[in-house]
């Protein structure tokens, strides 16, 4: 097993790309995670196992503090597993370290986060550029015009020299997923990415994602929206760390 997990840094080091294990790409087996705090010690999740295949739209739901975002965090490496494992596209994120996992990341996973994130003194297509700048992905004279295609397919190619300030927060959460798209990762995974947005531009953030997976990403995204579950393909469900229902899908 050491071996593998060896030749599955050396190569993606490298910058080739892993074989997904059959169409699974995510794998969590008996994930736990544990947090110290004031009344001792705190399990945010509880030997999690979940399975998510290419092309699935997955919502994660639940009350605050169910373990959503902790969950995201696994999947992510943003944070490891007090024990278990988790397996994205067969690379073993739980045994990367911080710099590899930053590689890892910047070509694999593109993340959206509820409040946009992008940076204030970017324009708009300077904050897309960024990560192919990171992973040095595509040759400098690509990136612009790689930035502007994924900006004109979420729809606002015509705020590209713009600063995020000058935009709404639809515009704002569209530029931040014309980011997550950057470098091409096979998944995406959004943390209440409407949270701050209103019920019609929330419609049509959901409906992007959805148009995405229809093209072959796959997209796990923590959501309150359970209004429009007909857009997911799963739904699962924590409650106080542990999956306590799964539809949709098979979880295993």
């Amino acid at each position: 097993m050491l071996s593998q997990v060896k030749n599955h840094h050396r190569e993606f080091m490298e910058g080739k790309s892993l074989p997904v294990r059959e169409s699974r790409l995510i794998e969590m087996n008996g994930v736990s995670k544990a947090y110290e705090v004031a009344a001792g010690e705190f399990l945010a999740l509880k030997e999690v196992n979940m399975r998510v295949d290419k092309g699935e739209f997955v919502a994660v739901v639940g009350k605050s503090g169910s373990g959503k975002s902790t969950l995201i965090n696994m999947i992510t490496g943003i944070d490891n597993p007090t024990s278990g494992e988790v397996f994205v596209a067969s690379t073993p994120v739980h045994t990367l370290n911080q710099e590899q996992l930053a590689i890892w990341r910047g070509k694999n996973v593109g993340i959206v986060f509820q409040f946009f994130q992008l940076l204030p003194t970017l324009t708009v297509a300077e904050n897309v550029v960024l990560p192919m700048d990171f992973c040095n992905m595509y040759s400098p004279r690509e990136r612009r015009e790689r930035a502007i295609a994924l900006l004109n397919k979420v729809g606002i190619a015509e705020q590209a020299d713009k600063l995020p300030a000058a935009l709404s927060g639809g515009e704002q959460q569209r530029a931040a997923i014309a980011r997550a798209l950057a470098n091409d990762p096979p998944l995406l995974v959004a943390d209440e990415p409407t949270g701050n947005l209103d019920s019609h531009t929330s419609d049509a953030v959901i409906q992007l994602f959805a148009n995405l997976v229809k093209e072959g990403k796959t997209v796990v995204m923590v959501t309150h929206e359970r209004d429009l579950k007909q857009y997911f393909t799963r739904t699962i469900t924590l409650s106080d760390g542990e999956v306590v229902t799964d539809h949709g899908g098979k979880n295993g």
